[in-house]
């Protein structure tokens, strides 16, 4: 299905309408509980037009789960598709997004009745949440982590101006809503009127699968999460990167990018630009950036975007020398809020900048890191029990809490 701006306009005005009516406002809760899909694009983009916080839960995710995640970010209403069932915790509200054929305003009317909802919501503060995003907990709980609009809009601008997309793009969205990436390919192409590919659910962990959406719609801009491309690039090693030729920007995150990746992509794609993006949950997607130039023996994590302040310290907060190893702390615009209904690990974790000004926080990231004789950023590792999986973040000691609660153990 092919779904054009005005039409997507007028669904989105739709859901928006309904999130009015039921008293949806300004920093209200709004969970989405459903599989990607052009429903899910719309009900995202509904609740941040009418000031909400989206907080995406994964429609396969345990009750148990669902229901303290929804019960931690304050959601009152939760959004669903008709085609699936989800159970909604009592005194939760249920909207079912419908995105059929004819369900939404469509061509022009559609834009101008997304207008009148913008305009009947007025200017948001850039202190607003847009969005709580969960990340795994060593209490044997997840984390929910509330970014502002401040800090998206700083994020989003940022790649923009250096990655720039135009109205000839076609951005692939396959990564997890559960995982902030995710943010930019729901936000970014809609900025400058590029299109979006929505990748059927699952799709991303197929390679070959992937493969034929950039090929059958030539998709130009693309993620993938580094171990995901090294199967990418091994499953389609043979083929020669026919079909492939439409790949002009590929960005990499959620775990260290290996030369031996990149290299590959180029050996199917030659001239891809491929970007290396990293950053934490708790500061709005990414923060600092490197393109590989080819060459490298180890491929950098890079500098800071504008607006935002990166320090390598020791355990006393102090800043170490270039190519002494410390852990890196982040500053500025894209600083999450906090966690959640936890204002004790949000103090715990979001320190007191010793180098801003009066309320100005650092986020300690866990992470090892040391500067370059260039002035780039090298990442070493963790400096806890924290792991990555396929790109998404796991605390042991959640795995350790929920074992401890079996019989026998």
């Amino acid at each position: 299905r092919v779904v054009s701006y005005g039409e997507f306009g007028g669904l989105v005005a739709g859901v928006a309408r309904r999130l009015l009516g039921v008293g949806v406002g300004v920093d209200s809760a709004v969970g989405v509980v459903m599989s990607r899909s052009l429903e899910l694009l719309v009900a995202v983009h509904a609740v941040v037009v009418v000031g909400g916080r989206y907080a995406p839960v994964e429609v396969d995710a345990p009750v148990e789960r669902v229901g303290y995640m929804l019960s931690t970010a304050g959601v009152g209403v939760v959004l669903t598709r008709g085609s699936e069932e989800v159970v909604v915790p009592s005194g939760v509200e249920r909207l079912v997004v419908d995105c059929g054929v004819g369900s939404g305003v469509s061509g022009v009317d559609g834009g101008v009745e997304l207008g009148a909802v913008v305009d009947e919501v007025g200017v948001l503060s850039p202190l607003v949440g847009v969005y709580t995003l969960f990340t795994s907990g060593s209490t044997g709980r997840p984390k929910g982590v509330t970014v502002s609009h401040g800090a998206v809009v700083n994020r989003l601008g940022w790649m923009q101006s250096l990655f720039g997309v135009t109205g000839d793009d076609v951005v692939l969205w396959k990564t997890p809503v559960s995982f902030d990436v995710s943010v930019w390919e729901l936000f970014w192409p809609l900025m400058v009127g590029a299109s979006v590919v929505v990748a059927e659910p699952g799709g991303h962990r197929d390679p070959w699968y992937v493969a034929s959406v950039v090929e059958r719609f030539g998709v130009s801009v693309c993620h993938f999460v580094p171990s995901m491309l090294s199967v990418f690039v091994d499953a389609l090693g043979g083929s020669g990167g026919v079909g492939l030729g439409s790949l002009r920007q590929v960005f990499c995150s959620g775990e260290a990018l290996g030369v031996a990746g990149v290299e590959g992509l180029r050996g199917l794609v030659p001239g891809v630009r491929v970007v290396n993006l990293y950053g934490p949950t708790e500061a709005a997607v990414d923060v600092t950036s490197y393109v590989v130039g080819g060459g490298e023996v180890v491929v950098p994590i890079g500098r800071a975007v504008p607006n935002v302040s990166v320090w390598v310290l020791d355990s006393r907060l102090r800043p170490v020398p270039v190519g002494v190893v410390g852990e890196l702390y982040l500053g500025g615009v894209q600083v999450a809020r906090g966690y959640a209904s936890r204002s004790g690990l949000t103090a715990e974790r979001f320190v007191a900048d010793p180098f801003g000004g009066w309320g100005s926080r650092l986020y300690r990231t866990g992470d090892r890191v040391r500067w370059s004789g260039v002035g780039e950023l090298e990442y070493l590792g963790r400096s806890d029990f924290q792991v990555k999986l396929r790109g998404q973040r796991i605390e042991l000691g959640e795995i350790e809490s929920v074992l401890q609660t079996a019989p026998g153990v």
